[in-house]
């Protein structure tokens, strides 16, 4: 398994960086990633087809986080460049038609290994009114009094030919500052967002540290493989 570290000294370059993960693959070589991507908001290809498209990202802009539009679904999503996480983990595939379901599981009891090693204990699913919703999330309730379950995980698939990509967002900490931005955001898009749906896994009692938890979703995306090579990426975390 070939695993790569760091972080690309821009966005293009940063996006460039993951898709080597597809070829690494593509060529029978599974390959994993987890990193701190730069501060941004990334919008789906729905969202840009929405009429407030144009005013979500002035809104985006206005609070320093650069908009920047990627080429898969979904709706909008935050890095706030220092502590949230991105994980990709890449796989060959010999028929393209079967395996996706296989592939998220997997992905998921990873995710769930790597949170509850950081004492944290993941639910499948997500709040009503979540940030970029969709079927594989993870939640977990807040350490608050009121208790109530927030999105930390978000999940989606890439599948080509020859490989597939499994990826998504980590939310580590700065929980108020993202779930500002994405209420803006989403509010010029006209898409529900319950901002108090928006989780961390600091605000969850888990460490706010983002290279402790990068560290644990490494490990678990990684798995038992019996060979990892490591490659570094830039010079960024």
């Amino acid at each position: 398994m070939r695993v790569f570290r760091g972080r690309a000294g821009s966005i293009a370059a940063d996006r460039d960086a993951s898709q080597r993960l597809l070829s690494v693959a593509a060529d029978g070589e599974p390959a994993v990633r987890v990193w701190r991507p730069h501060r941004q908001i990334a919008f789906g290809r729905r969202d840009a087809r929405l009429e407030g498209y144009d005013r979500a990202r002035e809104r985006a802009d206005e609070r320093g986080f650069p908009p920047v539009e990627r080429g898969v679904g979904g709706r909008a999503v935050a890095y706030d460049g220092t502590t949230t996480l991105a994980f990709a983990r890449a796989e060959p595939v010999a028929d393209f038609r079967t395996g996706s379901t296989e592939r998220y599981d997997r992905a998921s009891a990873a995710l769930e290994r790597a949170l509850r090693t950081l004492g944290l204990e993941p639910l499948r699913g997500e709040p009503d009114d979540s940030f970029c919703p969709g079927t594989h999330s993870l939640s977990v309730a807040a350490a608050s009094a009121d208790g109530r379950q927030r999105k930390v995980v978000g999940i989606a698939q890439r599948v080509r030919s020859d490989a597939a990509l499994v990826a998504g967002i980590v939310l580590v900490a700065a929980r108020e500052e993202l779930a500002d931005v994405l209420e803006r955001v989403y509010d010029a898009l006209a898409v529900p967002l319950d901002p108090a749906s928006v989780g961390t896994v600091a605000a969850a009692g888990g460490p706010s540290d983002p290279d402790a938890v990068r560290t644990a979703l490494e490990e678990a995306l990684i798995g038992d493989a019996n060979e990892v090579s490591i490659e570094r990426i830039g010079g960024g975390r």
